[in-house]
């Protein structure tokens, strides 16, 4: 078994000073001081616009001191919430994921769809296509209407070996509840928060990360302790995303579920402790110049 707890996305400027140091050292990365505290992240940035093979190969490099690093990669939204994707889109795409997928890098590629993508013959018919067109890679969907909670759905994954990404987030309306699903070798897990208020708002005035402004708290995370051990116990490698990334929230709350999934301390950035002292019982606080960027500090699980 193994369990790669991490963040979606990692170029945040409100993490200045929570998650990153006040002061960066000499040569610092945000993906590469991340991998010394967590075994995955996300890729969002591939979602908006598909990266360059060069800058892909400049993110391995960072994360290269820990064995245990896999990158996840949101598929581009010119195939999950657009339409007339084309064979040159695709080329761009494989270019950068490629690069990962050589290095043996890469964990997962998310196809995420919006809450309007709800289940009609035509939007199966697309997702199947998709599910073929990238099948080299090793795929996980999510979906966040429930109209998809269908055995036939369900089946259509497994038939194609796709995983089935288990969600938490605002329960509004036809909302897909929490789960502990797996349909393939990969299990998958993120975490949205639950911003009620915000999730579908579209007020001109709130910022568009405000929906991600939420803090779980430690009893709120134990029943997902818990799905997570169902998930695992019947894929072999499973990846726990936290996507509530205000503020630096969504570290926090991954910390606290290496915590409870290791039963050990997990070390954390020492700004991140300051600032969250609610971290200060289940973490070992580290200091930026005192990280040794050549031994991973993640736990084995």
């Amino acid at each position: 078994m193994a369990l790669r707890i991490g963040l979606a996305g990692w170029a945040y400027k409100d993490w200045a000073g929570i998650v990153y140091p006040r002061r960066l050292p000499r040569g610092f990365h945000q993906a590469g001081y991340l991998s010394e505290f967590f075994d995955t992240l996300e890729i969002n940035t591939s979602f908006y616009q598909p990266p360059r093979p060069e800058i892909c190969q400049r993110w391995l490099e960072q994360v290269n001191a820990n064995p245990r690093f896999l990158f996840t990669a949101k598929l581009w939204k010119k195939f999950t919430h657009e339409q007339g994707a084309t064979s040159e889109d695709e080329r761009v795409v494989r270019a950068g994921f490629d690069v990962i997928r050589d290095a043996g890098k890469l964990g997962a590629v998310l196809l995420q769809f919006p809450f309007s993508f709800h289940r009609e013959a035509e939007k199966e018919a697309l997702l199947a296509a998709l599910l073929i067109r990238f099948s080299d890679y090793p795929l996980v969907v999510e979906m966040r209407h429930s109209s998809w909670n269908d055995e036939r759905f369900y089946d259509l994954l497994r038939k194609h070996g796709a995983g089935f990404c288990n969600i938490d987030q605002p329960l509004i309306g036809r909302s897909l509840n929490p789960s502990e699903r797996t349909t393939a070798q990969i299990g998958y897990v993120r975490l949205h928060g639950r911003r009620y208020d915000t999730w579908f708002s579209d007020d001109p005035a709130l910022s568009p990360t405000e929906r991600y402004n939420y803090l779980y708290t430690a009893a709120e995370l134990q029943p997902w302790a818990d799905r997570i051990r169902t998930v695992t116990a019947s894929a072999p490698t499973t990846f726990i995303i936290t996507n509530n990334h205000f503020g630096g929230k969504g570290a926090v709350n991954a910390l606290q579920l290496i915590n409870m999934l290791s039963g050990e301390r997990a070390k954390a950035p020492s700004t991140l402790v300051e600032n969250f002292p609610q971290l200060e019982p289940v973490t070992i606080p580290i200091r930026a110049a005192a990280i040794d960027a050549t031994t991973p500090s993640l736990f084995p699980l």
